[in-house]
């Protein structure tokens, strides 16, 4: 599996001799590849870079790995955390998950191990960047950021693609309006929510779903996308 260009990675060590090593490598397998050797960098860079993966050490002077996973974790993002760690201990490995992280790696690791474990979280959280994804009616092709239903493509504003994307990508679930406008408009959004229902009556008339059968409102909790 190559990587498509954009894939961004954060690699987050205090020993400057690995983020070398790891950044170089990771580089040249076509990642777009940032640093940072300490957690409070690494939460500041992570809202800027916004990573899809973010290798983190545990054992960091100052604020640890799992502090800054679970800050990062917080903020309400999508990233893929891979923590690092020189013991091999349960409870290591269980307080890293129970914090939000999707893997670890004992030290010391081979690279190859490394990269395996970065194109399996890819694969498992971010299936779009790697070409057309099918769900029902939908076809989501996120190189080309167009979303088509029944063979149709849709002329879809910036936000009205992530929107969309985000609904189908999360079909069956409940999406309150807060949770919404986190993940497509962003934590810092200072708007309306009203702002959502905007957005929602546009997809709606752009899909011909008069009836929201599609799109659905339940009263008080949110949207829910059906695709059966």
């Amino acid at each position: 599996m190559k990587p498509t260009p954009g894939i961004r990675i954060l690699l987050v060590d205090d020993e400057p001799h690995i983020l070398q090593f790891l950044e170089l490598g990771l580089a040249n397998e076509g990642f777009d590849v940032r640093t940072a050797p300490d957690g409070m960098t690494a939460i500041n860079l992570a809202q800027e870079f916004v990573p899809h993966v973010i290798v983190l050490d545990v054992m960091m002077p100052g604020m640890d790995g799992f502090e800054t996973c679970r800050m990062i974790k917080k903020g309400g993002s999508e990233v893929a955390v891979i923590m690092l760690t020189a013991k091999d201990e349960v409870d290591d490995r269980v307080k890293g998950l129970t914090l939000g992280a999707d893997d670890y790696l004992v030290k010391p690791f081979s690279f190859d191990e490394l990269l395996a474990r970065i194109r399996a979280r890819l694969r498992n959280q971010f299936p779009m960047l790697f070409g057309e994804v099918k769900l029902g009616r939908f076809s989501i092709d996120d190189r080309r950021k167009e979303i088509q239903y029944e063979g149709q493509a849709l002329e879809l504003s910036p936000t009205e693609y992530e929107l969309l994307k985000y609904m189908v990508a999360n079909h069956g679930i409940v999406l309150s309006k807060s949770t919404i406008l986190d993940k497509v408009w962003g934590y810092d959004f200072g708007g309306e929510e009203n702002i959502v229902e905007v957005y929602v009556r546009s997809l709606r008339d752009k899909l011909g779903d008069k009836e929201h059968r599609l799109i659905r409102t339940l009263r008080g909790a949110g949207y829910r996308i059906d695709l059966s």
